[in-house]
């Protein structure tokens, strides 16, 4: 999910061809026009008119042979295992979504906002930071993660990537007392493809932690990494962030990250991956053990290809039930927000909204840890928000 979020049967109209049958016929028996393609046998397998055998009389009714039908029947099986799943499953998440949130399971002032990359290249001015701060001054938000990559295959993050950091920094602290500025860096793994970054090298993770180094050098007060798609159990990138937290800590920094959604069911990623090259999902074991590397961790909520709003909402509220049970208490939990629109295979724009999120959210959280201090929600995207998105997330979530 960087800036641009990479964080992505025929019917042919003709009648059908009916086939007449060929009776199987057996060794030496009589093919002449008693007992030709379709001509009924008697109780002895003779050929003798007005009666038809057990086998045909199926035939129009799915089975044209005893020996089709065991395949047929577990196809049948199949799909209706699917069908009934999936039945399951939507009334799961629609009762999940049932309910009435608990008082006070609103901001924290722990929220966070990513931000385009136009806030480190020299397109935004003063003028903007002060129109950014009158629209968050009376929110939640205390995190920024302002793009300043994508990162180099290699790890390496060039400085003409965000030149105009520590203008930005600046102007959001005389702005914004008390608000931070992190700096987002992605791209694109060699997990699903041949390019992209290789976290199993070496080289590779050593030169992404110098890259944290230096962006903190430049004056962020934070590294935010999105790396995607990252597979679960991936051990190189829980090395990469045991390496990323000492540097993090000798600079005073945030160490936060973004993370995939957890297993709705137990390992649905195995199983999707034994038939994908996507697998999607974490283990719900691999969130908590990146939730414990990390000073913030911010669930990519989104994209769920669910599509109606109680559904995702219910989605959402399972989501953040799973990742409050194996979060620490003192690493901050953000729930994304979809501020964004697109209707896709992936995301159905009626149906992911920021009130079902929002929801979801609360519900999650008055069920599973409703005092939790160390919670907040992640808005995705800065400009890609509509004036809708923020009222709902002001009313929702903030007053």
């Amino acid at each position: 999910m960087d800036e641009q979020r990479t964080g992505t049967e025929v019917d042919t109209g003709a009648e059908p061809v009916a086939e007449t049958p060929a009776t199987p016929g057996g060794a030496g028996k009589d093919r002449g026009a008693g007992g030709g393609a379709g001509a009924p046998e008697d109780d002895e397998g003779r050929s003798s008119p007005g009666r038809v055998p057990a086998w045909l009389r199926t035939v129009g009714r799915g089975w044209r042979h005893p020996r089709l039908r065991w395949p047929k029947r577990v196809a049948l099986a199949l799909v209706l295992m699917v069908v009934v799943s999936t039945l399951a499953t939507g009334i799961a998440l629609r009762v999940n979504y049932s309910g009435d949130p608990a008082p006070g399971t609103q901001t924290r002032n722990r929220d966070a906002l990513w931000m385009g990359h136009a806030w480190v290249d020299g397109r935004k001015k003063d003028a903007d930071v002060k129109a950014l701060a009158k629209r968050l001054r009376a929110t939640g938000i205390r995190d920024l993660y302002v793009h300043a990559g994508p990162l180099e295959h290699d790890g390496t993050l060039p400085e003409s990537a965000y030149p105009k950091a520590r203008w930005l920094v600046g102007a959001v602290h005389r702005e914004l007392p008390g608000v931070r500025v992190q700096a987002w860096l992605g791209d694109v793994l060699a997990t699903e493809g041949e390019v992209g970054m290789r976290l199993e090298r070496a080289a590779t993770r050593a030169a992404v932690v110098r890259s944290a180094g230096q962006i903190l050098d430049a004056g962020f007060e934070g590294a935010h990494f999105d790396l995607e798609p990252l597979h679960s159990d991936d051990s190189n990138y829980l090395s990469l962030l045991d390496e990323l937290r000492r540097v993090t800590r000798a600079h005073d920094a945030q160490l936060s990250v973004a993370a995939h959604q957890i297993d709705p069911l137990p390992n649905l990623h195995s199983v999707v991956g034994a038939f994908t090259a996507h697998p999607k999902w974490w283990s719900q074991s691999f969130f908590g053990q990146v939730a414990r590397r990390v000073d913030q961790i911010a669930v990519m909520s989104y994209d769920t290809a669910l599509p109606l709003e109680s559904l995702y909402g219910g989605y959402v509220a399972e989501q953040t039930s799973l990742a409050l049970e194996v979060t620490p208490k003192s690493t901050d939990l953000l729930m994304g927000l979809p501020f964004y629109y697109e209707d896709n295979m992936d995301h159905h724009g009626s149906a992911e909204t920021v009130a079902a999120a929002v929801r979801g959210t609360r519900l999650g959280l008055s069920r599973t840890d409703r005092t939790r201090e160390h919670f907040g929600v992640a808005l995705y995207v800065d400009f890609a928000a509509r004036e809708k998105d923020w009222t709902a997330y002001e009313e929702g979530w903030v007053r």
